[in-house]
């Protein structure tokens, strides 16, 4: 492929990427065809999308990888501050800080939040997401270290905590970035202070009292 060949099919790849991760943020993964984003991309041929990307997960792969890159640069830089700390906050803004800077560096409007939001409750793509998350090596560091600042947390409640966390910091996000693109009010003024609130409520749920199961063996 000559050089300026190969500059149009990069180009054309980011015009539907940019399309895909809109279209998937605002409608939903299921309710947006390959059709409606090579239009939306500006392309005249609707098999642009299997052309350059193939499947529909792999299109959603290839929108989740545009992302992660920059944000784990974030995270390593982050790791690389904080050290063997012992302060759990610190552990939960490696997990909350590199995306609401990432974010915030790509400036208004954005979608990528609002569009993991929808992958993540869409069963047959949610996978994808999971994937990624498990093969970034930093993040399987923050976790560990969140787990070490935690030593006396009953296992089962670890797990169910991280999946609140999980939840929180997805939805909170894409719903500050709704926010922003709809010109709506938002509870605070920039992404480094909404990252600040989301980690004292995370902090706060994480180092909540468990209370002792009394009725354990009685059933649901």
């Amino acid at each position: 492929m000559t050089g300026t060949r190969a500059e149009r099919a990069h180009a054309t790849r980011e015009l539907i990427l940019t399309a895909a991760e809109r279209l998937f943020a605002e409608h939903g993964v299921f309710a947006v065809s390959n059709r409606q984003v090579s239009e939306a991309a500006g392309q005249g041929n609707n098999t642009a999308v299997g052309y350059h990307f193939g499947t529909k997960a792999d299109l959603i792969r290839a929108i989740a990888r545009r992302h992660s890159g920059p944000i784990e640069e974030i995270r390593r830089r982050m790791l690389t501050g904080i050290g063997d700390s012992t302060d759990l906050r610190d552990w939960i803004g490696c997990l909350v800080t590199p995306v609401a800077e990432h974010l915030a560096t790509i400036g208004s409007p954005t979608w990528f939040a609002r569009f993991g939001a929808q992958v993540m409750t869409d069963p047959a793509f949610r996978p994808i997401m999971v994937e990624e998350s498990l093969t970034s090596p930093s993040l399987v560091r923050i976790v560990e270290g969140l787990h070490r600042c935690l030593p006396d947390l009953p296992a089962d409640v670890r797990a169910e905590r991280g999946d609140m966390a999980r939840q929180l910091l997805v939805h909170m996000v894409a719903e500050r970035e709704r926010a922003l693109a709809e010109g709506t009010p938002t509870p605070r003024s920039t992404w480094h202070d909404a990252a600040t609130g989301l980690i004292d409520a995370l902090a706060g749920m994480w180092l909540a009292p468990v209370t002792p199961d009394l009725d354990e063996g009685n059933g649901p």
